[in-house]
């Protein structure tokens, strides 16, 4: 029997995270040397790294570099976004979508039952995804149309 995918299948596991008081430089240099667009803010708990925001290259440049502010003066819990999307591990893909679409983000961040990070979905991991789904389609359409042209001459 098909089970639908789940964020928890999909997201990026390996999420690059910071503590809130790392500085803005700090986090900086970690997007460029990670090669990522966002990091999750992390508060360190007994039972785990659980997800406290989230800051991306966008944040930086909109409330640090256009508002002429001091970078050096900043943490990451001054600019980080706070209302944070969360969804469940076993959140099914396309709920997890209708949370991107509702809450306007391309972006969830993937928690297990006790809010202890696992991953980040971006909808990125999920149109990769389909994309394959999509061409598997299409190469069992066109394997079976020289099988037709044999089989009805």
């Amino acid at each position: 029997m098909y089970q639908p995918l789940t964020a928890g299948d999909l997201c990026t596991r390996e999420t690059v995270c910071v503590p809130r008081t790392a500085t803005l430089t700090e986090a900086a240099r970690l997007m460029r040397e990670r090669h990522v667009g966002s990091l999750v803010i992390v508060d360190e708990q007994p039972a785990g790294r659980v997800p406290a925001g989230v800051v991306t290259d966008r944040d930086l440049v909109t409330a640090v570099l256009a508002s002429d502010v001091d970078m050096h003066a900043l943490r990451v819990e001054d600019v980080m976004s706070t209302r944070l999307v969360t969804v469940q591990e076993q959140t099914s893909v396309l709920d997890a979508l209708a949370a991107m679409r509702a809450k306007g983000v391309r972006r969830l961040v993937v928690v297990d039952a006790r809010d202890v990070l696992q991953g980040v979905l971006a909808l990125d991991d999920v149109i990769e995804v389909v994309a394959e789904q999509v061409q598997a389609v299409a190469r069992a359409l066109a394997s079976g149309r020289p099988r037709e042209r044999r089989a009805r001459p």
